[in-house]
């Protein structure tokens, strides 16, 4: 049955047309899952569409991982799309992607999702969908499952500074282009890949920069030997500790040591935490473009007095301080919400309700899009089996009641929030693929 004649009892709701969304949609389309699509926005492509009220990227904002490690297998970007693509290029990739299987047909646009909400308490329970369109109208159908993937990059952790701040304060999620920072004493705040990259953008009309550090990073460039980083290795992986030690010496030869620029060693090892691509902020701290200072203590007017007991003056403070994963329309136990992040076998599906599924909750240096693709073609594959009865979706509830598997690969990940869903790239995949191939019909 097609989405267009199938009853909503009988679809599934997707939430989101960025690029787990799409993916979402072209497995549930591809496996013959009857599917519903919501999008906030008029079009495709999520936070990569600038024009996007949510969308927070910025007019320099390029990819920091290869398109050839980035993008859908099944799609491949075309060779004349830049090594790291622009979000001009990713809007573009994005929109030909649903041109190209027929996708926006899928979603109703300038759609919100207020409200998701089990009907009953049965695990294999209808779920209640209410949404409001952009003239206001509201609608609430019931749906046989849903599937969240409104990404997880849109909700600003904005910080309590004590004291008060003269100047203007703003999250990375409020930039758009360096003229904000023309003629201004600018301090970021934070030093992960955004809050290196508009630093690095900042340095051409701020009076002054200054980037505020709490921890030591690890500076991985985009280039080495002439090719993309993330494109090299060898095709065996290394034990998770010999290769941490071999990738930390590799990475002085080309980036130096970032201590002797000032900024703190770090106090864990290579990949324990998302490592930095970009080299350019090392340049010009060596440059003396880029101040490092330490951590915050205090806000007085427009000064800024650090732990290390010094002080600087400056008229913008902006804060690269991340994202929360942001879920509005859906109560958190209702995800199996512990502590940071929900707890969900392979970060999809919840141990409690069989017709509910997260797309996109993942993060893991190389993961891709064709990551949240592989978990989109589990999902689908689990959707139709379960509808038609077969033993392999009950075999896949089975484990997902079981104990969960270790996808962190044998690393020790750092224990902060935006390190609560995050895991190894290669392990994940490997237990995704695996799941989606126990679903698969018999050839």
């Amino acid at each position: 049955m097609s989405t267009a004649t199938a009853p909503t009892h009988e679809q599934i709701a997707l939430i989101g047309a960025g690029p787990s969304g799409l993916a979402g949609a072209r497995n549930l389309q591809k496996h013959g899952v009857p599917f519903q699509g919501f999008e906030a926005h008029g079009d495709v492509g999520g936070l990569w569409d600038i024009d996007n009220p949510r969308s927070t990227v910025y007019h320099s904002a390029h990819l920091i991982s290869s398109k050839r490690t980035t993008e859908f297998a099944e799609f491949p970007m075309a060779d004349t799309v830049a090594d790291y693509p622009s979000h001009r290029e990713l809007r573009r990739y994005f929109s030909d992607f649903a041109d190209r299987f027929g996708l926006r047909a899928h979603f109703r646009f300038h759609t919100r999702v207020l409200r998701v909400e089990p009907v009953s308490d049965a695990p294999g329970t209808r779920w209640r969908v209410s949404t409001e369109a952009a003239d206001g109208t509201r609608e609430t159908a019931e749906y046989k499952g849903v599937v969240i993937a409104n990404g997880t990059l849109s909700e600003p952790k904005r910080p309590q500074f004590e004291g008060r701040f003269d100047g203007e304060l703003l999250h990375t999620s409020d930039y758009k282009h360096a003229e904000l920072f023309k003629d201004k004493r600018v301090l970021i705040v934070g030093a992960g890949n955004s809050g290196c990259d508009i630093a690095v953008d900042a340095v051409h009309y701020a009076k002054s920069v200054d980037i505020s550090v709490r921890r030591g990073y690890y500076f991985v460039p985009k280039y080495v030997f002439g090719k993309p980083a993330d494109t090299l290795g060898g095709k065996r992986p290394l034990p998770p500790w010999l290769k941490q030690k071999i990738d930390a010496t590799v990475l002085k030869w080309f980036t130096g040591d970032p201590v002797r620029f000032g900024f703190p060693k770090p106090d864990y090892r290579m990949y324990e935490s998302h490592p930095i691509v970009n080299s350019l902020v090392l340049h010009h701290v060596g440059h003396g473009d880029i101040g490092v200072r330490g951590d915050i203590a205090r806000l007085a007017g427009h000064t800024v007095h650090f732990k290390d007991g010094s002080a600087r003056d400056y008229d913008l403070i902006l804060a690269a301080t991340g994202y929360a994963l942001h879920y509005p329309f859906i109560e958190r136990e209702l995800l199996n919400w512990q502590g940071m992040a929900p707890r969900l076998y392979l970060n999809i599906f919840s141990p409690r309700f069989e017709n509910i599924a997260v797309l996109g909750m993942i993060e893991a240096s190389g993961i891709g899009w064709q990551g949240r693709y592989e978990q989109a073609e589990l999902v689908a594959r689990y959707f139709r089996a379960k509808a038609s009865g077969s033993p392999k979706a009950q075999a896949l509830r089975a484990a997902v009641q079981g104990p969960p598997p270790d996808l962190s690969g044998g690393f020790k990940y750092l224990q902060l929030e935006r390190m609560a869903y995050y895991v190894h790239k290669d392990t994940y995949r490997a237990a995704v693929r695996n799941a989606a191939a126990a679903l698969a019909d018999p050839t």
